[in-house]
């Protein structure tokens, strides 16, 4: 029977898997290595990693596979004359090839311990003069101009963030993203996919997706529940021509229940409330403005639960509001028949068709958002906006 010498066994312990995979590391570097004093700050680095605590809840799981990294960084296509903006750098890693290869780079991190990892490793380079670092929130930090993203993205903020880079004011040429692969999946998903949904929709209205390769959980420390996958988005040249508001507020409106049809989704009642309201307000008659403040008082008085039971004003609202209510529940359905929506269901339809439902409903005079807000006030829509 084979036994390992004691100097090793430690490292195959459950409880010791972290310096395991570091030792592996260590030992495809140090049979080539570039010179005695490189060795040594390598293996002092090491030490100091296996030191320092990964909380798996802020999603930090460091790549240390280096024919991973040097992959992502190829197919990056990064030019020397780049700047590149990489979120969560974590301790490194793929920050020294991103310097190697670009002019500049800026990194976004939260965790001050990885910022001073991350300064120390790039002094030890001596490449500090072209890294900037920006210790706060990716969500809340105002990035400055880049050419390039690239980046492994914590988990939790996948989302959000993706939607900050394709609908920021920052113009980029590509973001090679480091993604979970159910998540990277959702974003690559097309008409008729089951994963297909408002996160494809909304993303692939002004940017074009491809998918780059799998990543193994066991290519990162501490070891996630599930695998990795790259995928790479470049903005479009040129996106449709249509209010933003209001793309958003109807994709939302769409893919609620995205595989009902959209007959079924357009004849709830709180659905029709909503969108009568707001047809209402768009409504810039005398009449129209009185017919909104019936449309409120009659909407309220429905919702009420007066002990004292119906006035005849109530019953009059009442039967007025379910008049128009039927009237308008009409006019949608007239829309959807016209372009023969009524019996499909958004989970099937491309963004050129659902631009074109689009187009009829605001033709028709029907809006799915409150274009009497200001742009600020959908500052949190923004941010959900691709919220699955």
């Amino acid at each position: 029977m084979l036994r390992l010498p004691k100097s090793l066994s430690k490292f195959v312990t459950g409880q010791r898997s972290l310096p395991l995979r570091q030792f592996h590391a260590r030992s495809s570097r140090r049979s080539h290595p570039k010179s005695d004093d490189e060795d040594k700050i390598l293996r002092r680095r090491e030490n100091r990693e296996a030191r320092l605590h990964l909380y798996k809840s802020r999603g930090q799981h460091i790549l240390t596979n280096p024919r991973v990294l040097d992959s992502i960084v190829r197919k990056s296509h990064i030019k020397p004359t780049d700047t590149v903006l990489e979120i969560g750098p974590g301790t490194g890693n793929l920050t020294l090839r991103l310097l190697e290869a670009a002019k500049y780079v800026v990194a976004v991190e939260i965790d001050k311990r990885m910022v001073e990892v991350l300064h120390k490793r790039v002094a030890e380079r001596g490449l500090q003069d072209r890294l900037s670092v920006i210790c706060n929130d990716a969500l809340k930090t105002e990035f400055p101009q880049f050419d390039l993203v690239v980046a492994n993205i914590p988990y939790g903020i996948s989302s959000p963030l993706v939607a900050k880079l394709v609908y920021g004011a920052n113009p980029f040429r590509s973001a090679t993203l480091l993604l979970q692969k159910e998540f990277a999946r959702r974003l690559l998903a097309n008409p008729g996919d089951s994963e297909f949904n408002r996160l494809a929709v909304n993303v692939k209205l002004v940017a074009d997706v491809e998918f780059s390769m799998d990543v193994s959980k066991r290519d990162f420390v501490p070891c996630p529940k599930v695998d990795s996958s790259v995928v790479i988005i470049r903005p479009k040249a040129e996106i449709p021509d249509v209010n933003l508001d209001e793309w958003w507020a109807f994709t939302r409106t769409c893919f609620g229940k995205k595989n009902k049809t959209l007959g079924a989704t357009f004849k709830q009642k709180r659905k029709l409330l909503d969108l009568l309201k707001l047809f209402t307000k768009t409504c810039s008659s005398s009449e129209s403005t009185a017919s909104d403040h019936n449309y409120d008082h009659s909407n309220n008085s429905a919702r009420a639960t007066d002990d004292e039971g119906d006035t005849d004003e109530t019953e009059y609202s009442s039967f007025c509001l379910d008049t128009r209510m039927s009237m308008f529940r009409e006019k949608v359905l007239g829309v959807l028949n016209s372009g023969s929506f009524e019996d499909k269901r958004p989970s099937k339809l491309s963004n050129e068709e659902l631009l074109h439902l689009l187009a009829l409903f605001n033709q028709a005079g029907v809006y799915f958002h409150d274009h009497s807000k200001p742009r600020d006030a959908d500052s949190v829509e923004l941010a959900a906006v691709l919220s699955l």
